[in-house]
């Protein structure tokens, strides 16, 4: 933490003691005219006071910090802080600061508590993290699924689900997410910062989507081979199958953990999944059977259902191993983001911020 301010050093030095901050070195703006761009970078590490300094000194000392590769952040509420505000990474501000400090600032504190902007940030991973594995489960899933289709579509003369079913299957699976964004994330998922990967979720959809693929076509050989299915019949077995192995293994993808029943799903999103697993197995036993196009199914086939439904979690389970074992640390990986919007402000400064070559 650094104290920029046009005050006096001394002044600045004993307002850092009472605060209780490291004590380092002091600099003032006669101070910085002396030194170029590199040794500014150098003298910011040990240096805990910027005093008697311009607003475009302290710009450049936001500049040469934010160069060096931090995500950086400034406080201040005055007209002499805006273009300090302006080029940081995070500009900060309260409501009773000057109108141009506040129009640079990104955050206006209302209250006189930074744990405002921990929460904030807090709360912004936990839900970005939710999202990335919404993401993950959604694109996997419907992968796996659509392949299905496209391969049982070659040797089957009928279609293996009709288009109403698809989106019942749909609809119910997604009831599965209402109460999962509470829920889903970890302490270790917000613990960094994180950015979309778009690379990671394809090379998660290709991996796990054909997992799902391989007990649809066992579904398939068992609706087939075993029982003799008709059309109804047989797209009612791996309706079933689908929406239970695809429901289900939200517990098993989201998290890394191995098993994935270490890291407990609160009770709502267990409800949730138990709850659409039970309707979609009773509703090819319910009058809205022939509506749909469903047809009951035989007792023996959920006995099979259950042994599918377990070998397809042992096996997400091995490959999580496998993948995460190649895969980055962090899904959406770790990095700062320097894009920034347009300010109005941009024009009253003589060192406009400049993107960095991070991901977005």
């Amino acid at each position: 933490m650094k104290v920029v301010t046009s005050d006096n050093p001394a002044v600045a030095a004993k307002v850092c003691r009472d605060l209780g901050l490291a004590e380092g070195g002091a600099l003032t703006g006669t101070d910085l005219d002396a030194v170029d761009e590199p040794q500014l970078a150098a003298a910011i590490a040990h240096t805990t006071v910027f005093a008697r300094v311009t607003p475009e000194d302290k710009a450049r000392i936001v500049h040469a910090q934010r160069h060096g590769g931090r995500g950086v952040a400034f406080l201040g509420d005055g007209v002499n802080d805006a273009l300090a505000l302006h080029a940081v990474y995070m500009g900060i501000s309260v409501d009773s600061a000057t109108d141009v400090a506040k129009d640079a600032a990104d955050v206006i504190l209302l209250e006189k508590d930074l744990n405002v902007l921990a929460d904030g940030v807090a709360e912004g991973r936990r839900i970005f993290a939710n999202t990335i594995e919404y993401v993950l489960m959604g694109t996997s899933s419907n992968f796996g699924n659509m392949a299905s289709a496209a391969g049982a579509s070659l040797f089957l003369p009928f279609l293996p689900m009709l288009p109403p079913q698809i989106l019942l299957n749909n609809l119910l699976y997604d009831t599965t997410s209402w109460p999962s964004p509470p829920t889903t994330s970890t302490r270790s998922s917000s613990a960094a910062p994180r950015t979309g990967n778009i690379g990671f979720i394809c090379r998660f959809m290709l991996y796990f989507g054909p997992f799902s693929s391989v007990f649809a076509f066992l579904t398939f050989g068992v609706m087939l081979g075993v029982f003799h299915s008709g059309p109804e019949q047989f797209r009612s077995g791996w309706f079933v199958e689908s929406l239970a192995t695809r429901t289900l293994v939200i517990f098993a993808i989201r998290t890394r953990h191995i098993p994935f029943f270490r890291i407990h799903p609160s009770l709502p999103l267990t409800l949730a999944a138990l709850g659409v697993v039970t309707v979609g197995t009773l509703i090819p036993a319910t009058p809205v059977t022939a509506t749909l196009g469903f047809h009951p199914l035989p007792g023996a086939f959920f006995a099979a259902l259950v042994g599918m439904v377990i070998g397809y979690l042992a096996l997400v389970e091995v490959g999580k191993r496998i993948f995460y074992g190649a895969a980055p640390a962090v899904p959406g990986g770790a990095r700062y983001s320097s894009r920034r919007h347009p300010r109005r402000l941009l024009h009253h400064s003589r060192t406009p911020a400049q993107p960095s070559s991070a991901e977005p």
